[in-house]
């Protein structure tokens, strides 16, 4: 893959059997040929780890609302990023990969501050005031967003049957936000949509690094960039909010860290560097649905008479959105890991 923003060449990164990093030789300056196409199984393959990603992070929010229970919204972030840094850290010294090479730590720095930081911040901060059913229907515009960034990104042109679909199941979430909201913007969802810009540019960037490394290797540096900060965040807020254990608080923790962060991610980033962003994002469009699904199983939410008719309509842009054929950059694929 070439780097938009540098003359330098990316080496691509290869996982070797015994699962220790062979680095192939940098390539020419001459442009890369077009990407070759998918092949079906490869595309199912991604379809399916990017769907498993969606299904992790639809349980992010009834699990930060379980966290909550026992943690302050600043310790359970913070906490959540160590002990997410501290498995990635392990996997990575376990598998021998090396540090990544430095023209790679500014999109690192981008997916650490957008997925790992700031979309958990700003998102635990809202569930403070607004319940997890709809904090799920706001977020619901994160495909569109990071469509967009995306695009901007790494040069997709998505055809316009892709965007007209991405924008009427944006549309249907909006709408059923303003719905069940009463046409009122409260501060929740202000720190909702403020999380919508800070992890649509951490997926965007995070998908094109995984075309470059696996995306495990993508999460896994990110958390490890974060740590000192997730570390000294946890001592101060830990000084400064209560801690009262409880199960529901505790499985929370767990979950945000072993499942919506590192394992999510890990499946999701791969299942962007198969199928490629634009695509993969709008799976994420069913999260909200999902989300309502859990909110109501797990935390007793009450679910609204219209959450059918939206599920329909968002999963109808699905369809579409994955039929319309999405025109790649002129990029090598990486190997998978």
């Amino acid at each position: 893959m070439r780097d938009n923003d540098s003359a330098t060449p990316f080496v691509t990164i290869a996982l070797a059997p015994s699962a220790t990093p062979t680095p192939a030789p940098a390539t020419s300056g001459a442009p890369a040929g077009p990407a070759a196409p998918l092949s079906p199984s490869s595309e199912r393959s991604g379809f399916v780890l990017a769907s498993l990603g969606v299904l992790a992070f639809s349980l992010t929010f009834p699990a930060t609302v379980w966290g909550l229970e026992s943690f302050g919204p600043w310790s359970l972030v913070a906490l959540r990023s160590v002990l997410a840094a501290l498995i990635a850290g392990s996997v990575l010294l376990a598998a021998r990969i090396p540090w990544p090479g430095r023209r790679h730590l500014g999109g690192l720095l981008v997916v650490a501050g957008g997925v790992v930081a700031g979309f958990p911040l700003l998102t635990t901060l809202a569930l403070r005031t607004t319940t997890s059913s709809h904090s799920a229907v706001v977020v619901g515009l994160l495909p569109l967003t990071t469509a967009v960034f995306s695009s901007l990104r790494t040069g997709n042109r998505p055809p316009r049957a892709f965007w007209i679909a991405a924008l009427a199941g944006a549309a249907v979430v909006l709408a059923f936000t303003v719905a069940q909201s009463g046409g009122a913007v409260s501060a929740g969802d202000l720190y909702l949509f403020g999380s919508l810009v800070v992890c649509a540019a951490g997926y965007a960037e995070g998908g094109r690094l995984a075309r470059i490394m696996p995306g495990w290797q993508v999460i896994g540096w990110a958390l490890l960039l974060s740590l000192p900060v997730a570390v000294a965040g946890s001592a101060v807020a830990l000084s400064y909010e209560p801690v009262t254990p409880a199960w529901h608080g505790i499985a929370g923790l767990v979950w945000l860290a072993a499942g919506s962060t590192f394992t999510g991610l890990y499946v999701w980033y791969r299942g962007m560097a198969e199928i490629g962003i634009p695509r993969a994002s709008q799976l994420q469009l069913a999260q909200p649905l999902l989300t309502l699904v859990w909110s109501f199983l797990l935390l007793g939410e009450d679910l609204s008479a219209a959450a059918p008719v939206a599920a329909v309509a968002v999963l109808v842009c699905i369809a579409v959105t994955q039929r319309a054929g999405t025109r790649r950059p002129r990029e090598s694929r990486a190997p998978r890991s």
